[in-house]
């Protein structure tokens, strides 16, 4: 039987570890989303790459990191929307500030939650590089569902959105999503897989965590 003074210094560990590695995904969440770093612009969407490293923090320290990090990310989003950097937020907060809160931040914890629930379940079952991966490939893919989705739930009806809808001919909410992500949402896809998967696996590998 462990005791209570053996299991006390172990979880102590376990928490400055959990807290240090968080903080580290954070001020790099950070960096990569208040600066040029963490987005590839374009036309109509920015391919964001902030999501990386909320993967990362889902294989590193689970889904609570993954969610803190993911909650930093929206959060330097909606500062983006506020301030103007983000064109299609920026333009979106003078139509609805409460639909560019969710859209932005309470969508990305939405996507930080369920990319470290992937993970944790994905490990479970095998912790060869696949579950890394996968999460890797899931973060983007849950960013566009959910951002995407929490778009147009409160736009779609907007002059703006509508006046989009027109412009790239599409006549339904998912035909707008389908036009306005297409290429980009590929690119996230497989950033995301092949470097946040490399990234958490090869770092997971040297802290000997598979």
């Amino acid at each position: 039987m462990i005791s209570t003074a053996a299991a006390t210094p172990a979880r102590s560990d376990s928490r400055i570890r959990f807290m240090t590695e968080t903080a580290i995904l954070i001020a790099i969440t950070l960096i990569m989303g208040l600066t040029p770093l963490g987005t590839l612009r374009t036309p109509v969407l920015s391919v964001s790459l902030v999501t990386i490293p909320v993967a990362v923090a889902a294989m590193l320290v689970g889904w609570k990191g993954a969610l803190i990090c993911a909650t930093v990310f929206g959060i330097t989003s909606f500062v983006n929307a506020i301030t103007g950097a983000s064109g299609l937020l920026s333009a979106l907060f003078q139509v609805n500030p409460f639909g560019v809160f969710v859209t932005a931040i309470v969508a990305r914890m939405l996507m930080g939650l369920f990319t470290g629930l992937i993970f944790k379940g994905l490990h479970s079952i095998s912790n060869k590089p696949v579950s890394y991966y996968l999460t890797g490939l899931a973060a983007p893919l849950l960013n566009t569902l959910f951002f995407m989705g929490s778009l147009m739930l409160f736009f779609y009806k907007s002059d703006y959105m509508q006046g989009m809808a027109q412009k790239l001919g599409a006549v339904n909410p998912m035909s707008l999503v389908i036009a306005m992500v297409g290429t980009q949402g590929l690119i996230e896809a497989v950033t995301g897989c092949v470097l946040g998967g490399t990234v958490g696996f090869l770092v997971a590998k040297a802290l000997h965590r598979r």
